[in-house]
């Protein structure tokens, strides 16, 4: 039996964290094809993040960020909302709210929707905290085109919620429909910093570091194309 290894009680790393993800093929260098049509260098599923490792180094990611986001505009922690996007952002905002108590000691009240409304017992399609009246982090994988997170935001605003910021694991930091990424739309419209743990740019720092081989010198040079022609 392999022994197991010790948990590392750091702060988040970029770098860890990409390392972690090829190493479970969580991200995966080649050529995918996106929704968009367009032929993408790498490809990132979130839904691999399917040991405790991995969900720990994500939730300190998140924990971390919005720690700083407290810090650096003087909000009290006390009465922080954090909420996870189904269905991929349930286990996130779970393990976000333990790392907050654990590494930060803000004690964050967390929830999140469901897909369809529950018709029986406490009904609805919002599960936890309650968030009339509150401002409200929503934690989730990726935005793509923002059509599902444009969805959440719909739900906590009928619920009497207001978003307070938007993180997630990566920013691909490509171009949407004009010259803004998805993101940048939705700081926009919103008015709410939307940030991330990862983007491209970390990416193709990490290849730039780690380019020994032709095989990832060639990778590099296919994430710097794609970079230039797509990236914002």
């Amino acid at each position: 039996m392999a022994q197991a290894q010790t948990p590392q009680n750091t702060a988040f790393s970029s770098h860890a964290f990409i390392q972690l993800a090829l190493d479970n093929e969580v991200l995966k260098f080649g050529e995918f094809v996106l929704k968009s049509g367009r032929i993408s260098p790498y490809f990132f599923n979130a839904g691999l993040l399917a040991t405790g490792e991995m969900l720990s180094l994500l939730a300190r990611g998140y924990a971390d960020a919005l720690a700083k986001q407290i810090a650096a505009n003087d909000n009290k922690a006390d009465g922080l909302v954090i909420f996870g996007a189904a269905y991929k952002g349930i286990p996130f905002v779970a393990a976000t709210a333990q790392a907050l108590w654990l590494h930060h000691g803000i004690n964050a009240e967390w929830g999140y929707n469901r897909k369809e409304a529950k018709t029986h017992g406490e009904g609805g399609n919002l599960v936890g905290a309650e968030v009339n009246g509150k401002a409200v982090w929503i934690l989730d994988d990726v935005i793509t085109a923002g059509t599902a997170m444009r969805e959440v935001v719909e739900i906590l605003q009928q619920a009497g919620a207001s978003v307070a910021g938007i993180l997630v694991a990566l920013d691909r930091k490509e171009k949407g429909q004009n010259e803004h990424s998805a993101i940048q739309e939705l700081a926009t419209t919103l008015q709410v910093p939307v940030q991330a743990l990862i983007d491209m740019d970390d990416l193709i720092g990490y290849l730039a570091d780690n380019n020994s081989a032709q095989q990832d010198q060639a990778q590099l040079a296919k994430m710097q194309h794609y970079r230039e022609r797509y990236g914002i």
